[in-house]
């Protein structure tokens, strides 16, 4: 009787976690390609972060976290925070990942590019946001219908980006947050020098690449609307680094899923 063989990297990855999609494969292909397509994404997210928090109150639509506290603060008047706008982007950012979920899951079963219809989805809406944005002047008070329809169409299509990509879990490249990137980072470093953390090919590369990522979507973003560029450029600009992301991804082999 042969002994089990050993997982090959990047063709089985271990199993997940009960009721967590497994990592996307490739067939035994390198990440590298995949992990530069993830940096562009999180790179969006800097660009959409920046349209948010500057143009469209105190608000984020991709990084859920800060709109728990922001909502936590405003419920007892904190700071003179507003509860609309984080409360509008949490229940939209939630219809969104569960949209994403289930159109994702429908599309792998039918052996359809998932993750590269959920790009092109992706684009598409962040384009429809930036119609809605057009012209539309920074928040100086409280937020109108049209900066809330803007804040709930972008939080939704981040919702959607947070299922794409915790599907295909490319490591240290969530696309949406850098804090256990920067964590990892910095512990397996050779001053952290951290064994929990793991030296694996790549991994130091991905995530640095991950936080210069959003910073330079962020730094992208805030010179933007400094120079006085309207939101809709802003808007727009990262709805065509998706559509890049999508259209690099089509020559590339189907991902699928473990389970």
């Amino acid at each position: 009787m042969q002994p089990p063989q050993p997982p090959q990297p990047d063709e089985q990855p271990a199993r997940p976690p009960a009721g967590q999609p497994g990592p996307a494969r490739t067939f035994g292909r390198p990440l590298t390609a995949l992990a530069a397509l993830m940096a562009v994404l999180t790179v969006v997210t800097g660009l959409v972060e920046a349209a948010s928090l500057l143009a469209l109150g105190t608000v984020f639509t991709g990084m859920q976290t800060g709109n728990v506290l922001f909502l936590a603060f405003g419920t007892l008047g904190a700071g003179g925070l507003s509860v609309v706008g984080p409360a509008t982007s949490l229940g939209a950012f939630a219809v969104g990942a569960l949209a994403g979920a289930r159109l994702e899951r429908q599309l792998e079963a039918h052996r359809q590019r998932w993750f590269v219809i959920a790009l092109l989805i992706e684009a598409a809406l962040m384009s429809v946001a930036a119609v809605i944005a057009w012209d539309l002047e920074p928040v100086r008070s409280s937020p109108t219908g049209r900066h809330l329809a803007t804040i709930a169409l972008l939080a939704a299509t981040m919702g959607m980006r947070n299922v794409t990509a915790m599907r295909v879990s490319v490591p240290d490249m969530p696309t949406t947050l850098v804090t256990r990137a920067m964590t990892a980072f910095v512990g397996g470093s050779p001053l952290g020098h951290d064994p929990a953390f793991g030296h694996v090919r790549g991994a130091t590369a991905r995530r640095a690449g991950s936080v210069v990522a959003m910073f330079a979507g962020g730094l992208a973003g805030a010179a933007y609307l400094r120079l006085g560029w309207p939101l809709q450029a802003l808007l727009l600009t990262a709805a065509a680094l998706v559509l890049l992301a999508a259209l690099v991804r089509v020559p590339q082999p189907r991902l699928t899923t473990t389970r």
